[in-house]
Protein backbone atom coordinates (compact mmCIF):
# COMPACT_ATOMS: atom_id res chain seq x y z
CA UNK A 1 0.00 0.00 0.00
CA UNK A 2 1.31 3.42 -1.15
CA UNK A 3 0.57 6.56 0.60
CA UNK A 4 0.66 10.27 -0.32
CA UNK A 5 0.72 12.91 2.64
CA UNK A 6 -0.59 16.36 2.38
CA UNK A 7 1.31 18.85 3.17
CA UNK A 8 -0.29 19.85 6.12
CA UNK A 9 0.81 16.02 7.12
CA UNK A 10 3.72 16.30 10.16
CA UNK A 11 7.45 15.86 8.74
CA UNK A 12 8.59 13.99 11.96
CA UNK A 13 5.55 11.03 10.90
CA UNK A 14 5.88 11.01 7.19
CA UNK A 15 9.99 9.85 8.57
CA UNK A 16 8.44 7.51 10.66
CA UNK A 17 5.93 5.91 8.56
CA UNK A 18 9.58 5.88 5.86
CA UNK A 19 11.74 4.37 8.92
CA UNK A 20 8.73 1.61 8.79
CA UNK A 21 9.74 0.75 4.89
CA UNK A 22 6.00 2.42 4.41
CA UNK A 23 5.81 4.20 0.77
CA UNK A 24 4.71 7.57 1.38
CA UNK A 25 5.05 10.25 -1.30
CA UNK A 26 5.14 13.95 0.69
CA UNK A 27 3.51 17.12 -1.17
CA UNK A 28 5.17 19.31 1.10
CA UNK A 29 8.59 17.84 -0.62
CA UNK A 30 7.06 17.06 -4.30
CA UNK A 31 4.48 19.84 -5.12
CA UNK A 32 4.08 22.39 -2.55
CA UNK A 33 1.13 24.44 -2.67
CA UNK A 34 -0.72 22.44 -5.39
CA UNK A 35 -4.74 22.49 -4.99
CA UNK A 36 -6.45 19.73 -3.18
CA UNK A 37 -7.99 18.76 -6.31
CA UNK A 38 -4.75 18.25 -7.49
CA UNK A 39 -3.36 15.77 -4.68
CA UNK A 40 -6.50 13.65 -5.32
CA UNK A 41 -5.79 13.49 -8.92
CA UNK A 42 -2.02 12.78 -7.87
CA UNK A 43 -3.38 10.14 -5.82
CA UNK A 44 -5.54 8.78 -8.41
CA UNK A 45 -2.69 8.17 -10.95
CA UNK A 46 0.16 6.70 -8.42
CA UNK A 47 -2.90 4.51 -6.27
CA UNK A 48 -2.00 6.32 -3.04
CA UNK A 49 -4.37 6.87 0.27
CA UNK A 50 -4.24 10.36 1.01
CA UNK A 51 -3.17 11.19 4.62
CA UNK A 52 -4.64 14.34 5.68
CA UNK A 53 -5.31 16.96 8.15
CA UNK A 54 -8.19 18.92 6.13
CA UNK A 55 -11.64 18.23 6.57
CA UNK A 56 -11.95 19.95 3.07
CA UNK A 57 -11.77 16.31 1.44
CA UNK A 58 -15.41 15.24 2.40
CA UNK A 59 -16.38 18.12 1.08
CA UNK A 60 -14.25 17.07 -2.20
CA UNK A 61 -15.61 13.57 -2.21
CA UNK A 62 -18.97 13.85 -1.26
CA UNK A 63 -20.67 17.39 -2.49
CA UNK A 64 -17.87 17.83 -5.48
CA UNK A 65 -17.59 14.67 -6.33
CA UNK A 66 -13.81 13.72 -6.60
CA UNK A 67 -13.33 10.67 -5.97
CA UNK A 68 -9.45 9.46 -4.47
CA UNK A 69 -9.96 6.00 -5.32
CA UNK A 70 -7.25 4.50 -3.02
CA UNK A 71 -9.00 6.56 -0.09
CA UNK A 72 -8.39 9.15 2.19
CA UNK A 73 -7.11 9.31 5.84
CA UNK A 74 -8.16 12.26 7.70
CA UNK A 75 -6.35 12.93 10.95
CA UNK A 76 -8.80 15.20 13.11
CA UNK A 77 -6.17 15.33 16.34
CA UNK A 78 -6.81 18.52 18.27
CA UNK A 79 -3.71 18.47 20.07
CA UNK A 80 -0.53 16.02 19.30
CA UNK A 81 2.47 15.54 18.50
CA UNK A 82 4.32 15.93 15.18
CA UNK A 83 4.92 12.04 15.46
CA UNK A 84 1.85 10.78 16.42
CA UNK A 85 -0.07 10.40 13.12
CA UNK A 86 2.49 8.49 12.17
CA UNK A 87 2.11 6.49 14.93
CA UNK A 88 -1.23 5.95 14.63
CA UNK A 89 -1.14 4.84 11.11
CA UNK A 90 1.24 2.21 11.69
CA UNK A 91 -1.14 1.07 14.59
CA UNK A 92 -4.26 1.28 11.61
CA UNK A 93 -2.26 -0.61 9.19
CA UNK A 94 -2.38 -4.16 11.63
CA UNK A 95 -6.02 -3.99 10.68
CA UNK A 96 -6.66 -2.51 7.99
CA UNK A 97 -5.44 -4.11 4.21
CA UNK A 98 -6.91 -1.70 2.19
CA UNK A 99 -8.96 2.04 2.35
CA UNK A 100 -10.33 1.83 -1.40
CA UNK A 101 -13.41 4.38 -1.19
CA UNK A 102 -13.28 5.05 1.96
CA UNK A 103 -13.35 8.37 4.13
CA UNK A 104 -11.71 6.82 7.14
CA UNK A 105 -11.61 9.50 10.36
CA UNK A 106 -9.12 9.60 13.01
CA UNK A 107 -10.88 11.54 16.00
CA UNK A 108 -8.85 10.82 18.98
CA UNK A 109 -9.42 7.47 19.81
CA UNK A 110 -11.84 6.54 17.54
CA UNK A 111 -12.13 5.24 13.98
CA UNK A 112 -14.85 6.42 11.85
CA UNK A 113 -15.34 5.30 7.88
CA UNK A 114 -17.49 6.42 5.38
CA UNK A 115 -17.81 4.95 1.73
CA UNK A 116 -18.33 6.75 -1.56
Amino acid sequence: MKFLADENFPGPSVSILREKQIDVKWIAETAPGIPDEDVINLSNDEDRVILTHDSDYGELIYRVGHRPKSGVIYFRLSAFKPSDPGDILIEILKSYSSFTGRLVVIDGNSIRERRF
